[in-house]
């Protein structure tokens, strides 16, 4: 017995024993291999989106905030757009989606074609890493499920944000009196997960990162490392630097993270002492000069021997980087593929060792340039007084030449006089300004005047220096410019006079270099005044509209955009969508059209119909009111109360004519008019602009119509009671039954002059369909033709009203015949009383 229960507690340890090493084993493949290293990730934010409407030209941004360590983030949107990729119309109606670092984007800033629209699906190979979106963006046709799963080998880190658009072009920021259009609604989840190590990176979290600093106190094992670049000598530069010894499989690659955290010149990397551990079984031998070490740079993210910014083979020529961004590069050292010729070189080589050596060039604080002869000035940030709205600043360097009560400061003395080495009679001058992380959303406006031909141009360029071959933006004259770039905009361009704005500009450094003739410096007798300020709108949205600012829908981006007026539409509301004579006419057809109530409203008056006349008069009144505020002539009240008062009588006057059709008694009248009255309510103040308003009201009329002529037909004709010998008889019931039909029918033909009713359906089949070919563009068109049909319809339908004929006798009873039956009862009565 023992025997038994020591043998089957020894089979249950072991299997117990079995089960928690596979699910150990288990558990190690899915969470702890290197084959997805998911374990070292974990989850940093999480935001989730509520169903959010977008009706026609509105739009909505969604910021998400990558650290450096993160490793991918997840976007999962639903819409319940329907889109055909192979019959996409017009591009200004698209529902589309766009994508841009550092900044907002804004597809519409030019009146031309959509340069950044990709007509194809969204998916994660949309994006590369190769493509800069901060000078660019990208743009897709909005789908009805994204779910895109973005990794650290293709985005950079920073704040990338994500614009949904229904539609695009000037007249998105034209104040619209209605906006017809079809509208979708979105939801999603944005997730990003980081790696829970600083020094792990890459898409899994499995790449082991090796930090590096650069010390001031570092001096080149290699002296001269600085003179190979150029003309940047140890006279004239501030370096720092530093060395690292690593040693990788020939097969194998090493990466390294380096922070440029202020303005450089050059970032220089090299190898030194490179040696080799060769295999057992190699014969010959190998010189170190015949490696190639291959090194691969890029900016914000971890390179790939397809996706890089800079590559060099350090063992042959240090890579040099001039002006480079500030922010974290990383470095990737890996040996070169061998050719089919050096395949035997390559089985003789088990571990390549080398010391890496870096260093980062730096002018002094007041110099910049290749060979730090130009100036350089960092500009102060001087925020506006009482400004309209909150982040507006302007620029002024730190020195006694400008003044802090102006924008403006003269460039005079400022200027360079030496030149910088790329061509004899020319040098640069640079200033550098900070913009707020959180004021992405605003635009950096820069302006030149001169009392002179300016012979000067302006390269600008965010996190490093800008020259000739490197630059974001430029403007040299007005035929060599980036006008015509997404985010540039030229405002004036003369022989005196330049002004241009960079829109939506990232946050961060700036820094703007105006490379000019060296003799500019001494020509006295020219004043030169330059200004550089930040504006939340551009040109203060040209003196056409007014300036809103926003939060996006995550709260990270204070944004603004230009509200323009009927007339005026684009971004800075520069573009003249509707001439003073055609906006003339538009009034004045808007509102003339109402004149249209005062036929019903005559109708009503004339056959004392009080009520009916009151809602027509007031309809029409109302109407004019809401659309002279419309338009911008005149408010009598607050544009809500008068869209409200607009819409509601409207709905009441086409209900009310329908239970007017009805002869029904004003006890039954005042209930359905009471029930339409809320109804009518409800719908003119949560969504008045609906299109399934007029199919609503309609309907709702209708219905009452139909109530109201059963309450009238069933008051004078009784349902026929039979006996029960007499249901017994199913000829004579059907009979029965036919004749009530007829009786029914007969009724209905002399109920209404048929001729007025079927002209006043049609004319308000016509309001119907004015209704539904109502643009933004034609509004004012089909408006005006709505307000005449629907008005006449009322007429018409009024006009179709016969008088109530009891159809169990012919013709209906006199008031004389009725006057005499009167008295022959009276007198009968007199008589059975005597």
């Amino acid at each position: 017995m023992f025997m038994i229960l020591g043998h089957s507690y020894s089979n249950l340890c072991l299997v117990v024993f079995v089960l928690v090493f596979t699910a150990t084993c288990f558990s190690s493949q899915v969470e702890g291999g290197d084959d997805d290293g998911r374990h070292n990730s974990v989850t940093l934010s999480s935001f989730t989106y509520a169903t959010t409407l977008l009706k026609p030209y509105e739009w909505r941004y969604i910021s998400v905030d990558l650290p450096p360590w993160f490793s991918s983030v997840t976007i999962d949107l639903e819409s319940n757009v329907g889109l055909n990729l192979k019959s996409i119309g017009k591009v200004s109606t698209l529902p589309m989606i766009c994508f841009r670092e550092g900044s907002p984007p804004l597809p519409d800033v030019y009146n031309t074609s959509l340069t950044g629209l990709v007509i194809d699906h969204i998916s994660n190979s949309s994006f590369g890493g190769s493509l800069d979106l901060q000078i660019v963006e990208k743009c897709y046709p909005m789908q009805k499920s994204i779910f895109l799963t973005l990794t650290n080998e293709q985005i950079s880190p920073g704040i990338w944000y994500f614009g949904l658009f229904n539609g695009i072009g000037p007249i998105r920021t034209q104040s619209k009196m209605i906006n017809r259009g079809h509208s979708y609604s979105f939801s999603g989840n944005i997730t990003v997960e980081g790696c829970t190590n600083s020094a792990m990176l890459g898409k899994f979290c499995n790449q082991t990162i090796s930090l590096l600093s650069c010390l001031d106190t570092y001096i080149s094992s290699e002296s001269g490392i600085g003179s190979r670049s150029y003309n940047i000598t140890a006279a004239n530069v501030t370096p720092c630097g530093g060395t690292e010894d690593s040693c990788l499989d020939v097969a194998g690659s090493k990466v390294y993270s380096l922070d440029v955290v202020s303005i450089a010149e050059e970032l220089i990397i090299t190898a030194l002492n490179i040696t080799f551990t060769q295999s057992q079984h190699s014969n010959g031998t190998i010189s170190s000069s015949g490696i190639s070490l291959m090194c691969y740079v890029r900016h914000g993210a971890i390179p790939l021997p397809q996706v890089y910014d800079y590559s060099s083979d350090i063992n042959r020529t240090p890579l040099v980087i001039p002006l480079p961004r500030l922010g974290r590069w990383y470095i990737k050292i890996q040996p070169a593929n061998l050719s089919e010729s050096m395949v035997v070189v390559q089985e003789m080589i088990t571990t390549i060792c080398y010391s890496l050596e870096w260093q980062v060039l730096r002018c002094p604080a007041d110099k910049a340039g290749l060979n730090c002869t130009s100036a350089k000035y960092t500009l102060q940030t001087f925020l506006r007084k009482n400004p309209s709205v909150a982040f507006e600043s302007y620029y002024l360097p730190i020195s006694r030449e400008a003044s802090s009560n102006s924008a403006n400061f003269p460039l005079g003395l400022l200027l360079s006089n030496s030149s910088d080495g790329d061509m004899r009679n020319y040098t640069w001058t640079f200033f550098l300004l900070d913009i707020p992380y959180a004021a992405a959303g605003g635009n950096i406006h820069v302006r030149l005047t001169s009392d002179a031909k300016i012979s000067g141009e302006i390269y600008a360029r965010y996190g490093g220096l800008p020259s000739l071959s490197n630059w974001d933006y430029f403007y040299a004259n007005s035929t060599s410019n980036c006008n015509g770039s997404m985010f540039f905009k030229i405002h004036d361009a003369s022989d005196k006079s330049i002004s241009f704005y960079i829109i939506y500009a990232r946050g961060g450094t700036w820094s703007f270099g105006l490379r000019h003739p060296i003799s500019d410096r001494h020509s006295l007798t020219v004043e030169t005044i330059m200004s550089i300020s930040l504006e939340r709108c551009p040109q203060k949205c040209s003196s056409h509209g007014t300036c809103q600012s926003v939060l996006d829908a995550s709260g990270l981006t204070f944004y603004s955009f230009c509200a323009c007026g009927r007339r005026y539409g684009g971004f800075d509301c520069s573009i003249e969508l509707v001439s003073s004579s055609g906006h003339m006419w538009q009034s004045i057809t808007l509102i003339a059209s109402n004149a249209a109530a005062l036929l019903p409203a005559y109708w009503a008056l004339r056959h004392k119909a009080f009520a009916e006349w009151v809602l027509y008069t007031s309809s029409g009144i109302s109407s004019g009111l809401y659309h002279a505020c419309d338009v911008g002539t005149w408010c009598a009240l607050t544009f809500h109360v008068l869209q409200f008062m607009d819409f509601w009588l409207s709905f009441m006057a086409v209900v009310s004519t329908f239970v007017y059709l009805a002869a029904i008694d004003e006890v039954s009248k005042r209930t359905i008019h009471t029930v339409v009255a809320i109804l009518t309510a409800l719908m003119a103040e949560s969504g008045p602009t609906r299109s399934s308003n007029i199919i609503l009201v309609v309907a709702i009329g209708t219905v009452g119509l139909l109530i109201g002529f059963l309450v009238e037909f069933f008051t004078h004709h009784r349902w026929i009671s039979f006996p029960t010998e007499i249901c017994l008889n199913m000829l004579n019931r059907w009979e029965t039954v036919k004749a009530w039909i007829h009786n029914f029918i007969r009724s209905l033909l002399k109920r209404f002059r048929w001729g007025f009713l079927l002209a006043g359906f049609t004319a308000l089949a016509m309001a119907a369909t004015s209704w539904r070919l109502e643009t933004s563009q034609n509004y004012w068109i089909w408006h005006s033709v709505w307000h005449v049909s629907i008005y006449t319809s009322s007429f018409l339908f009024l006009c179709s009203k016969a008088a109530a004929v009891n159809c169990e006798n012919e013709q209906p009873q006199s008031e004389n015949y009725e006057l005499a039956r009167q008295n022959s009862f009276s007198g009968n009565n007199e008589r059975d009383g005597r």
